[in-house]
């Protein structure tokens, strides 16, 4: 492997020296760097996108896994790998730690390297006026409170048969990969990435008995809005992997399945996701 396109975040690498020490090492073996920031990037269009990295076998990111996480939903119709540098905090999808950067580059330079592909889901809101909205994640769908709305109402259906109405602050439908994002938070399941399935966790439910459930991957969600102010158009709002993608109202229908699309991530240490678990979580 010798052409990398380097997305990376300027809040992380602030005078950018970490950004052209990987640039220099890269070039200095022969290889070569495309680079853009993480914020330019995820502007993009998708022919763009297709553009700008057409020709690159690999898009390296340099920041936290939001930053990996953004760069992903950015490149989702396209197949390329990607590797993450972590220069953030706990950093579960950025397995590349900063000390260890020019052993991690020899290895993707000499194509000592395996691939690890992890499901996505997308969802579609399908909003009263017949408008839709689709988008694909990596990690979760979230649909948090808005507003003044003390507890939203969420119809939650699966395959078509009704499963049961939460109250309280959200829900999060969440990937294997997501498991250990704000799933994790919320007291969801830990479940090994590399799985296929689908996990519900209610946020701050409104009762002692909601607990996680965990879906097969072909089971399909909607999720529809109730009223709950006579007052209050936005009910609630939809995120896909941390951004806030739009508002809904009572009467605005979410539906979540998993995607065809797949994400790509390089496997470029000897670190598995078990001692990364032990070692973010602080196991022993």
């Amino acid at each position: 492997m010798k052409r990398f396109y380097i997305v990376y975040n300027p809040d992380k690498d602030t005078d950018s020296m970490v950004l052209d020490d990987l640039c220099g090492y890269i070039q200095k073996a022969g290889g070569i760097c495309g680079v853009m920031n993480c914020y330019e990037f995820g502007r993009l269009s998708k022919q763009d996108v297709e553009n700008i990295i057409s020709g690159y076998e690999c898009i390296l990111v340099l920041g936290g896994d939001g930053t990996l996480l953004n760069a992903a939903s950015s490149v989702s119709h396209v197949d390329i790998p990607m590797f993450g540098m972590n220069m953030g905090t706990v950093g579960f999808l950025t397995e590349g730690e900063l000390p260890n950067r020019y052993e991690i580059l020899d290895r993707l330079l000499d194509g000592d390297f395996s691939t690890e592909e992890r499901m996505m889901i997308k969802g579609s809101v399908l909003g009263q006026d017949g408008s839709v909205y689709r988008k694909r994640a990596l990690n979760d769908i979230v649909i948090t409170r808005a507003g003044f709305s003390r507890l939203i109402g969420l119809d939650v259906y699966v395959d078509g048969s009704f499963l049961n109405t939460y109250e309280g602050d959200g829900i999060i439908v969440s990937t294997p990969t997501g498991s250990t994002g704000y799933n994790l938070s919320a007291g969801g399941p830990v479940v090994d990435p590399t799985a296929q399935l689908l996990i519900i966790t209610p946020v701050c439910p409104h009762s002692i008995t909601c607990k996680s459930i965990v879906l097969p991957r072909n089971a399909k969600i909607d999720i529809a809005i109730a009223k709950k102010r006579k007052t209050q158009d936005t009910e609630a709002i939809v995120s896909f992997d941390g951004g806030n993608d739009m508002e809904l109202s009572a009467g605005d229908v979410l539906s979540v399945e998993a995607s065809q699309r797949i994400t790509r991530l390089i496997k470029a240490s000897n670190v598995n996701f078990y001692e990364i678990l032990r070692n973010k979580l602080g196991g022993k």
